[in-house]
């Protein structure tokens, strides 16, 4: 089945390019769900959208019974201005597919044209998700609340791009045992004082020297009380305060994100971060309120659901293209690893890296962009890992 797939890779280019158009943000992605079930539609598939936000889930029941595998696709954009020049760039200002997600839809609806053409050999069911807000780490708990793991066997998800820095030439895939991706949290911290006129700052209490001796004593957690064996990384990503250049204002903002490949770790910055950020607040006067927003956990693949997805994507790409192992840590986050401590399962990687088409620039980059040509593989992927799984 799976080598139908490349027949159908003008379908998914235009599917693409379509959503590619029309970003949105977190939850309420109407116009997205809209040209997703029109499509599911065309296809004869069954499906329901959720009641707690605009995601879809629907199911292909085989002809024969069996085991029920779910494919997943992560759907929503970013609120990045796109300059890619693209002739089909984003009508939605402010707003871009700057991660791929239209291309994860594109690739799960070029594999569900297949599978449903061929549902009378399927020995078992496919379930397949068009999740929200991947991007805030909200949508796969929604998603797994609506039934999307109920009576499930396996899971399996795809990430396109450069994610791997570019080390896998376009079109070759990684999946590995394991912990293949880190947990990642988002944390606010407001740092409270008194304002006052610039020239008479013993009348005040500065939040912006607090929030300066913070930033600058966070960075130390991650140097010295994390052991160098344990990857983790505290990042500050911003900062705002103040409203003129001679006033000293009563608040200063924040935010940034923490990431880590074991739980016991994740904890121990958030609440390191807690501590030292009140306690130089008290020391300077001043106070702070904090909020860690918890994200999502390590993304950890089952050992045999990556080795399955492994032997089914060499059918593919052939064994050169397929990696199982990694040679370092990713830092990156997915709120794929909910469905993951679910069910076992697998979550891959789908280069698209080509410097010649300027596809190696990273994600969450106004001009990023991917490498088109792949994307049939990807449909092909999850379509041979169906067929292996199920044992059509």
């Amino acid at each position: 089945m799976w080598q139908e797939c490349k027949d159908l890779q003008d379908y998914i280019v235009g599917i693409r390019r379509d959503l590619h158009q029309i970003p949105e943000l977190g939850f309420d992605l109407p116009e997205t769900q809209s040209y997703i079930c029109a499509e599911l539609d065309r296809l004869g598939l069954s499906y329901r959208k959720n009641r707690g936000d605009s995601g879809i889930i629907g199911e292909i029941k085989g002809g024969r019974p069996g085991k029920t595998v779910l494919l997943r696709a992560d759907i929503d954009g970013l609120p990045i201005k796109e300059d890619t020049g693209l002739p089909f760039t984003s009508r939605h200002e402010g707003n871009m597919h700057a991660c791929g997600h239209d291309t994860h839809a594109a690739m799960l609806l070029g594999a569900l044209r297949v599978l449903a053409a061929h549902k009378d050999e399927l020995k078992g069911n496919v379930r397949f998700v068009f999740q929200t807000a991947e991007e805030i780490s909200k949508g796969a708990q929604i998603a797994i609340k609506e039934g999307a793991t109920e009576s499930v066997d396996a899971v399996f998800g795809m990430h396109i791009g450069s994610i791997l820095g570019g080390a896998l030439p376009s079109g070759s895939l990684s999946v590995v045992s394991g912990c293949c991706m880190a947990s990642f949290d988002r944390f606010v911290i407001n740092v409270k004082g008194s304002g006052c006129h610039g020239s008479t700052p013993e009348k005040g209490i500065d939040p912006v020297t607090i929030a300066a001796n913070i930033v600058l004593s966070l960075q130390e957690i991650v140097a010295r009380e994390i052991a160098g064996t344990k990857p983790s990384v505290l990042t500050i990503g911003m900062i705002n305060g103040g409203f003129a250049y001679n006033v000293i204002p009563s608040e200063v903002k924040i935010e940034g994100t923490i990431r880590a490949l074991e739980e016991p770790v994740r904890r121990q910055l958030a609440k390191r971060i807690e501590e030292i950020s009140k306690n130089i607040a008290a020391a300077f006067r001043g106070s702070v309120d904090f909020f860690m927003d918890w994200g999502a956990p390590p993304v950890i693949n089952d050992k045999a659901m990556s080795a399955l997805a492994a032997s089914a994507a060499e059918k593919v790409l052939g064994g050169e293209h397929v990696k199982t192992s990694q040679d370092s840590p990713n830092m990156g986050g997915e709120d794929f690893a909910y469905y993951l401590a679910e069910k076992p399962g697998a979550f891959m990687f789908l280069s698209s890296a080509d410097h010649a088409k300027c596809t190696d620039i990273p994600h969450h980059n106004p001009k990023f962009m991917v490498d088109e040509d792949v994307l049939y593989k990807g449909s092909a992927v999850f379509v041979s890992i169906i067929e292996d799984f199920l044992g059509c």
